[in-house]
């Protein structure tokens, strides 16, 4: 059992889709006046889809023991609005959905942020001896 259950990876993971959402707003806001350009999305139930229908990672726990093919865990997960246009160019970049989704997504991360640091927090009291 891991010394807070997993939550640290749990958190790791969760600002990693995080920042991953805040790439794919970022360029969307830059690539507003580009013709032709298509907004990218990252979505959790896609993320979790993806994840789940993949088959799970195997383990080799001795050095005579088959090795199995590494996927790419640094995979991309952004989705692409094609049937959608908001510009006379093709473009499909709404810029006030983009800054509504990126304050919203800044918050998330903040939240994620924080609760990392009450947990570092309490470990670093645990190691002080509670001072």
């Amino acid at each position: 059992m891991g010394m807070f259950s997993g939550v640290v990876q749990t958190l790791d993971n969760s600002l990693q889709y995080a920042s991953a959402k805040n790439r794919a707003i970022s360029n969307n806001i830059a690539n507003a006046d580009t013709p032709g350009y298509k907004a990218k999305n990252v979505d959790f139930k896609n993320v979790l889809q993806q994840e789940m229908t993949s088959p799970q990672a195997a383990k080799r726990t001795r050095p005579e023991h088959i090795p199995f093919s590494q996927s790419n865990t640094n995979q991309s997960f952004s989705t692409t609005t094609n049937n959608t246009t908001y510009n006379h160019n093709g473009n499909s970049v709404d810029v006030d959905k983009e800054m509504a989704d990126l304050a919203k997504n800044q918050i998330y991360y903040q939240a994620l942020v924080d609760r990392l640091n009450g947990k570092l927090s309490s470990l670093k009291t645990a190691i002080g001896g509670g001072s």
